[in-house]
C-alpha cells in the first residue's frame, strides 16, 4: 500500500508539473504571438503609413496619387478616432492589399452574393483572395468610421478616404461589384463638397464606372466634372450637364491635376471612339495631345529627379494611348493608312521609351532587334522599387507601357498586311515586336506564353497574327 501511494503521488506530481509548464509555455507562446502581431501593426503604423518625407516626391504630388489610408497624408498613421479595433482593421486591410494573404485565390460558392471570378466545378468561383480579404476589412472599417462620425468623434476625411479605398477595391473585384463601387464613390463625392483634386479623381472614377455600366449620360457628366476640377474650376455637386467643357490651351500647373486630366481624356477618347462618335473622339485626342506637348518636359530623363521623371513618363504613356486611339479613329474615318501608321509608330516608340526608362535600359534601342524583351525581364530601377510611394505607380506604368507597345506594333502589322498583302515583311516585323513585348519564355523554354500583365485574349490575337505570316 505504501508503494502504491508513492507511485500515485509521483504520477500526480508529474501531472501537476506538466500542467504547470504547459500553462507557462502557452502563456509565453501567446504573449510572443501577441507581441509579434502588435509589432507588425506598429511597423505599418509608423513606417508604411508614415507621411512621405521626400520633398521631391511631394513636389510632384505622388504622395497624393495613391489610396489614402490615414485620413491625413501629412500626419500619417491611422486615425486615432477609429479606436483600437478600427485602427487594427485598417492596418489589416492595408497588409492584405499590399502584402497578400499567403494564398493567391479563394473559393466562393456560387450561392453567395459573389458572382465574380473564374467559374469552377460544382458551381464554385475562384476570386482574388487578397482583394476579397481587403474588401472584408475595409467594409468593417467603413462601418466603424461611419459610427464614429455619427457620434461626432470621427474624422470626416477618414471616412471619405476609407470609402474611396473600399470603392477602389470593389472596382478591381470585377463587373458584378461595379454598382456597389459606384455607390461608395458617390458617398465619398458627397463628403468632398465637389472641390479639389481628390474630388476630380473620384469624378474620373465615377465616369469610368458609369461607362462600364452603360450609363453614357452620367459618364459624360462625371468626366465633365473631372475636367473642370482638374483645371482648377468650380463645379456644382449636383450638376447634371453632359457637355464636356472646352479645353484651355494651358495645362494646369499641379502635377497631379495634369495626370488626372490626361487620364480623363483617355477615358473620354475611348468612350467616344467605341460609341461611334468619331469626330468627337478625334477632337478630344488631338486637343489632349496638344495639351501634353504644351507641358514643359525635363531637359533629359537622366538629369531629372526620379519623381519628375516618373511624372514625365506617365504623361508620355498617356500620349501613347491617345496616339493609338487617334490612329484607330483615323482608320475608321477612312483616312490614308499612312497617317494611322505614323501615329502608331509614335505610340510604340513612346511606350518603349517608358519601359526602357523605368528599367534602366538604354534609350537608343528603339529599333534594335531583341532589346524589347529586356524590359519585361528586368526589374524596376531601385529608385522606384525602394520607394513605398512610387513603387506601385511605376510597376503599373511598366506593365501598361509594355502592353501598349505590343498593341501598337500589332495594329501596325495589321495595317501593313492590309496594304501590302500576306507576304509583307514589314507586317511580320511588326508582329514579331508585338510578340516580344506581349510574351515571355514558357517554363520549359520551348515556346512563348503570355507575359505577366498581358491578357490571354490579347496574347492569342497577337500570336495568331505572327504565326500566320511567319
Amino acid at each position: 500500500e505504501e508503494n502504491f501511494a508513492k507511485h500515485t503521488l509521483f504520477v500526480l506530481d508529474v501531472g501537476r508539473r506538466f500542467i504547470k509548464f504547459s500553462v507557462i509555455g502557452l502563456f509565453i507562446l501567446g504573449t510572443t504571438a501577441a507581441t509579434a502581431y502588435e509589432c507588425l501593426h506598429q511597423y505599418v503604423e509608423h513606417v508604411e503609413l508614415a507621411p512621405e518625407a521626400d520633398r521631391d516626391i511631394c513636389r510632384w504630388e505622388w504622395h497624393l496619387a495613391n489610396e489614402h489610408w490615414t485620413g491625413d497624408p501629412l500626419r500619417g498613421g491611422t486615425d486615432p478616432s477609429l479606436g483600437f479595433k478600427g485602427r487594427h482593421i485598417v492596418r489589416a486591410a492595408w497588409m492584405a492589399y499590399n502584402w497578400g494573404v499567403g494564398y493567391s485565390t479563394a473559393v466562393v460558392n456560387s450561392g453567395t452574393t459573389h458572382k465574380e471570378g473564374l467559374p469552377g466545378p460544382g458551381g464554385i468561383r475562384v476570386i482574388d483572395a487578397a482583394l476579397q480579404r481587403t474588401e472584408d476589412f475595409l467594409r468593417s472599417a467603413v462601418t466603424i468610421a461611419q459610427n464614429k462620425g455619427i457620434t461626432g468623434s470621427g474624422n470626416p476625411h477618414t471616412l471619405t478616404d476609407l470609402l474611396i479605398c473600399h470603392a477602389s477595391v470593389l472596382e478591381r473585384l470585377g463587373q458584378s461589384f461595379q454598382s456597389e463601387a459606384k455607390s461608395q464613390y458617390e458617398r465619398a463625392w458627397s463628403g468632398l463638397s465637389a472641390n479639389g483634386l481628390n474630388a476630380a479623381h473620384v469624378a474620373l472614377k465615377l465616369g469610368n464606372i458609369n461607362s462600364r455600366l452603360g450609363d453614357a449620360e452620367m459618364a459624360l457628366a462625371w468626366w465633365s466634372r473631372a475636367i473642370l476640377l482638374s483645371c482648377g474650376r468650380q463645379c456644382q455637386a449636383n450638376e447634371n450637364s453632359t457637355g464636356v467643357p472646352a479645353l484651355s490651351d494651358k495645362a494646369p500647373s499641379s502635377p497631379l491635376a495634369q495626370r488626372t486630366l490626361m487620364s480623363t481624356f483617355v477615358s473620354l477618347s475611348a468612350f467616344y471612339a467605341t460609341s461611334g462618335q468619331l469626330s468627337n473622339a478625334q477632337e478630344v485626342e488631338e486637343s489632349a495631345l496638344n495639351l501634353i506637348r504644351s507641358i514643359q518636359p525635363p531637359e533629359s530623363l537622366a538629369s531629372a529627379t526620379p519623381a519628375q521623371a516618373l511624372h514625365a513618363l506617365y504623361l508620355l504613356h498617356r500620349s501613347s494611348l491617345l496616339s493609338i486611339h487617334l490612329a484607330e479613329v483615323l482608320h475608321a474615318r477612312k483616312q490614308p493608312g499612312i497617317n494611322s501608321i505614323q501615329w502608331l509608330t509614335a505610340a510604340a516608340e513612346s511606350s518603349e521609351r517608358v519601359a526602357y526608362a523605368l528599367t534602366g535600359q538604354p534609350l537608343d534601342g528603339f529599333h534594335k532587334r531583341g532589346s524589347e524583351t529586356q524590359a519585361w525581364k528586368t526589374t524596376l530601377l531601385a529608385t522606384y522599387s525602394k520607394s513605398r510611394t512610387m513603387k506601385k505607380v511605376a510597376e503599373g506604368l511598366l506593365r501598361d507601357a509594355s502592353r501598349t507597345a505590343a498593341e501598337a506594333w500589332n495594329l501596325m502589322g495589321v495595317l501593313h498586311e492590309a496594304r501590302e498583302g500576306p507576304k509583307s515583311s514589314k507586317a511580320l516585323q511588326c508582329y514579331e515586336r508585338a510578340v516580344e513585348w506581349a510574351g515571355t519564355a514558357s517554363s520549359d523554354s520551348t515556346a512563348q506564353e503570355a507575359a505577366s500583365g498581358t491578357l490571354e485574349a490579347d496574347w492569342n490575337v497577337i500570336l495568331s497574327n505572327y504565326n500566320r505570316l511567319k
